[in-house]
């Protein structure tokens, strides 16, 4: 029989195995002539397979600036990124990004658009056909494959773009307010649709919002950021989502436990 501190190597090594991404004393400061204005400050965390990481703050704390980096967009001034135990030193397939106004190219298709990562990637054209008929099916965009991006509603749009970042198969799934500029009944709707997309395909997400029902409803884990410079402030494990999955149902938003973490969670954004 194992004692309480043998049980607690074991989980914590079972963790540092599932590892994907490690994050050690990032910060980023930006430069001009005039000045210099740091935007993050000291970041550390780590991020496993598997986890829907939600992450929250204040206007300005640098939460886009930290997905940037992880996306390899930018560089940051100090400290390191690493994916599967090497530095992070550019953009590539292994992180699929998704922002709130989706990049997708107006005058193609659907379906064009999301064949465009296989082009590049110069897949075989069996596998690629395969391969792109298989992702509209998963965002449900079969029957509208073939029209062009700007004839589709926002949600619609989001589920191409989505279906255009997982088709490359990336490690991790970074989406920066994805939802923020639909209305309320899409912007639920794209909430369950991302949740199932987690749950089946077992993918790890990384996933900034404003919203901290949204961050609760879809998180297995809730980060938090400080004012400007921005540090973590508050780092914990959630469940409401897979309650929401194994129950079939949300009614969980309604309960104590909920108000609860909520309310924690708007105290620490606001008082800082």
């Amino acid at each position: 029989m194992m004692s309480n501190d043998d049980t607690a190597r074991v989980k914590n090594s079972s963790r540092v195995n599932n590892e994907l991404i490690s994050i050690k004393n990032v910060s980023l400061i930006y430069k001009s002539k005039a000045s210099k204005i740091p935007a993050i400050e000291n970041i550390n965390f780590n991020l496993y397979h598997g986890e829907f990481v939600c992450v929250m703050g204040p206007s300005g704390c640098g939460k886009s600036t930290l997905l940037n980096i992880l996306a390899g967009f930018i560089k940051p001034t100090n400290g390191s990124v690493m994916l599967n135990q090497t530095e992070i030193k550019g953009i590539d397939w292994h992180r699929g990004v998704v922002f709130q106004n989706p990049p997708l190219y107006e005058w193609f298709s659907v379906r064009k658009n999301i064949a465009f990562g296989p082009m590049v990637r110069k897949l075989p054209k069996k596998t690629m056909k395969e391969q792109i008929e298989l992702y509209l099916n998963k965002v449900g965009l079969q029957e509208f494959a073939d029209k062009k991006v700007y004839e589709l509603s926002g949600g619609m749009k989001q589920r191409a773009a989505i279906a255009s970042a997982l088709i490359n198969n990336p490690e991790i799934l970074l989406m920066d307010e994805p939802f923020g500029a639909l209305d309320a009944l899409t912007r639920e709707q794209m909430q369950q649709f991302i949740r199932t997309i987690w749950w089946s395909s077992k993918k790890t997400i990384f996933f900034i919002t404003h919203d901290v029902d949204e961050a609760l409803l879809l998180g297995t884990r809730v980060l938090v950021m400080s004012k400007h410079p921005g540090k973590i402030v508050a780092d914990f494990q959630t469940d409401f989502t897979k309650s929401i999955i194994e129950s079939d149902s949300d009614n969980v938003r309604y309960s104590e436990r909920f108000h609860q973490k909520r309310n924690y969670i708007l105290q620490l954004i606001n008082q800082r």
